[in-house]
């Protein structure tokens, strides 16, 4: 059969560490079409900015001795997402994969990941995707930094993509999100979670002295982690297992609509 297609985004950027980690990795499974963002463009969820100017430029970069073709563009993870399988690459791709992050995606608050949000976007349109994060030191996010190991995740990262091209999902499961521990090794054992329900990135105020002057809401790791045994807080920060975490583009509550229905008009 013919080699299969995979389409890599990262939400750190076309120069991210991570981005490379992976392609090394699923260059193994199949042909690597990467196309990301020029810019960081994290905290982007799956927004599609009106003011993103959409070029496409081809970049070479050597990674590792060898010379890849990539292509650097103007927008949010998920528009990359859309530009590589509309204009980029030849045929659809089998699965497309997000990543690898700098930092865990975990919590409430995964629709602000820019890796997660590309995932999903690849997912609403049909396609098998994939969304890997590494757990990292805050000082680390944002960054390219040399200081993170991605070895281990990369690793992981070309496991779970040869699973998702080799086997079937469940109906509901659009997606799966795979978060790493910073401590993990190849034999560090992984288990299915659910988004935990609490805030993980606690926001804080910016310090200034006027609303006239610039501020940007920074945040801090929340202490008090979610006690539930298969969330993804506590198997990544508890158990420091890898946490394996199937997502639905389905955001419809689970409840019984008779008795919202009943709640309602009552």
């Amino acid at each position: 059969m013919d080699k299969y297609q995979i389409l890599l985004t990262n939400d750190d950027g076309i120069q991210s560490p991570g981005l490379w980690a992976a392609a090394e990795a699923l260059s193994d499974i199949g042909y690597v079409t990467v196309a990301a963002p020029r810019e960081q463009a994290s905290g982007m969820g799956r927004s599609m900015p009106s003011t993103s100017d959409g070029i496409i430029q081809p970049q070479k970069l050597m990674v590792r001795g060898r010379e890849w073709t990539v292509y650097a563009v103007g927008g949010s993870p998920a528009q990359a997402v859309l530009h590589g399988m509309l204009e980029i690459m030849p045929q659809p791709p089998d699965l497309v994969v997000s990543g690898i992050n700098y930092g865990e995606n975990v919590a409430s608050g995964i629709t602000i990941s820019g890796t997660v949000g590309a995932a999903l976007e690849a997912a609403g349109m049909g396609l098998r995707a994939l969304a890997v994060s590494l757990e990292t030191p805050i000082e680390h996010f944002l960054t390219h930094s040399s200081g993170v190991d991605f070895s281990t995740a990369a690793w992981f990262t070309a496991y779970f993509a040869r699973l998702l091209l080799e086997k079937s999902l469940p109906a509901d499961v659009d997606l799966l999100k795979v978060d790493v521990p910073s401590d993990a090794s190849r034999q560090t054992p992984w288990q299915i979670t659910r988004v935990a329900r609490q805030h993980y990135f606690m926001p804080i105020a910016p310090v200034r002295t006027s609303w006239d002057q610039p501020g940007r809401v920074t945040y801090r790791m929340e202490e008090h982690l979610d006690p539930t045994p298969d969330s993804d807080v506590h198997v990544l920060r508890v158990k420091r297992l890898v946490s394996v975490t199937p997502l639905s583009l389905d955001m419809t509550s689970r409840v019984d609509f008779t008795q919202l229905d009943a709640n309602l008009r009552g």
